[in-house]
């Protein structure tokens, strides 16, 4: 699955970067790949809930996998009014089957290293604003009022991988989960088609440069918890 070479087994768990589209797996294959400090992979699940916990569950079912710690990654549609496409998504938490305000958040699965992931994002891409709070889950990609209805939930952005990902990775064992993701679609600049949309350019780039703290959030995996 095209893993980079890394330090000993047992130095660090290996990491699994997990994303739906072929643009996202191609973004963050092109970036630098320097300075991992175990095994890493990025695999390609398929669009939607239903593919992502496939996808997931098969990797981590093999070797040298099966113990990996997990991000999620990839585009996502923001919710909130004044955001760009190419800011970027660190989940506190990501909440599956989401409901509307009257009936909850919907399942919710804890990330671990926010606020190391928030830190090691803003040396990576100076300038880019990151956005930190729960990430919620869709089976379909989100359009008007829907938008609202979700950002009413306390979502701050969504996607329709991440929290599948997340919660099949812990269903497979404990292990560090997080997710990160970049928006390419936010309330005043809607996506068409991710192909032809202004602010996919900027977006791809932006995944492209991601690499770096994610090795920073996986180092982080050797220190001793408090």
């Amino acid at each position: 699955m095209g893993a980079e070479p890394g330090p000993p087994a047992g130095s660090a768990p290996p990491l699994l970067i997990a994303c739906a589209l072929g643009i996202e797996q191609l973004a963050l294959r092109s970036g630098d790949r320097a300075g991992a400090p175990g095994p890493f992979t990025v695999v390609r699940t398929g669009m939607g809930p239903a593919h992502a916990r496939r996808g997931v569950s098969r990797a981590l079912d093999r070797e040298p996998w099966r113990d990996a710690a997990v991000i999620a990654s990839g585009f996502c549609a923001g919710l909130a009014p004044g955001m760009h496409p190419g800011d970027l998504i660190v989940a506190d938490e990501t909440r599956d089957e989401p409901g509307g305000p009257r009936t909850g958040p919907g399942t919710v699965t804890a990330c671990i290293g926010t606020e190391l992931l928030v830190k090691a994002l803003t040396r990576a891409l100076p300038g880019r604003t990151v956005h930190t709070g729960p990430l919620t889950g869709s089976d379909h990609v989100v359009r008007g009022h829907e938008r609202a209805e979700l950002e009413a939930t306390g979502a701050i952005a969504v996607d329709m991988e991440s929290a599948a990902t997340l919660r099949t990775a812990l269903a497979a064992g404990p292990r560090p989960v997080a997710a990160v993701r970049v928006v390419v679609d936010a309330p005043e600049h809607e996506l068409v088609r991710i192909g032809t949309v202004r602010g996919g350019i900027s977006a791809f780039r932006v995944l492209r440069s991601v690499l770096p703290a994610f090795f920073e959030w996986h180092r982080s995996l050797l220190l001793p918890r408090r």
